[in-house]
């Protein structure tokens, strides 16, 4: 038996309650770190499932940050500096990276806070998480002001890459199950993957 719920019975449930179901309706997703740092060194850790490739050419990548109607120190640290990273979630840290959703306060890094390391590398000013074997180095882009339900659009320039040698294809696809990368469904459910097949370009 299937169950069918229109949008008036949506907008009846109770707040939590349709939060949980909208957001694992959508399929599973990317979840990941997002490490940044204000001008004063204050380094900041933060879960996002909303993190959507927009294209290659140049290579732009974004993420959904909700309402900035309360302190978002992750949004304003990436305003503040223009640099941000973006470090996928292995089996091994996934129950810190939860943690991080929590609202600390913005003297707290979350780093210390879970017990996650801060990595820099080549002069980038944003931390990278070191347990974390896919790492990006992002510069901001562009914000655009979501009015349908007041989120914001991140939008960011990859201008490096770190993840395993042995984790690279020769036709350029990256095996992020090999590295460990997980997925996550709703607001706290995560998943490691099991690839069923790479089919071949689809042609008429």
């Amino acid at each position: 038996m299937q169950t069918h719920l229109n949008y008036p019975v949506l907008m009846t449930m109770e707040q939590s309650k349709r939060a949980h179901l909208i957001n694992s309706v959508g399929g599973f997703k990317s979840v990941c770190l997002i490490g940044t740092a204000d001008n004063l060194g204050n380094t900041n850790l933060a879960i996002f499932s909303s993190i959507v490739h927009i294209g290659a050419n140049p290579p732009l990548i974004c993420f959904i940050m909700r309402p900035d109607s309360v302190e978002r120190h992750t949004l304003s640290n990436i305003l503040e500096t223009g640099v941000y990273t973006i470090n996928h979630i292995n089996k091994n840290i996934y129950r810190q990276a939860h943690q991080t959703s929590a609202r600390y306060p913005k003297n707290i890094s979350e780093f210390d806070a879970v017990g996650l390391a801060k990595e820099y590398k080549n002069d980038f000013k944003a931390p990278f998480v070191k347990e974390s074997v896919i790492q990006l180095a992002i510069n901001f882009k562009e914000r655009i002001d979501l009015t349908i339900n007041n989120t914001i659009m991140v939008i960011g320039e990859i201008n490096q890459l770190y993840f395993p040698e042995d984790c690279l294809c020769e036709d350029g696809y990256l095996d992020i199950e090999k590295a460990g990368t997980i997925s996550c469904t709703g607001l706290d459910s995560y998943h490691t993957t099991q690839r069923l097949q790479r089919l071949n370009y689809a042609k008429p």
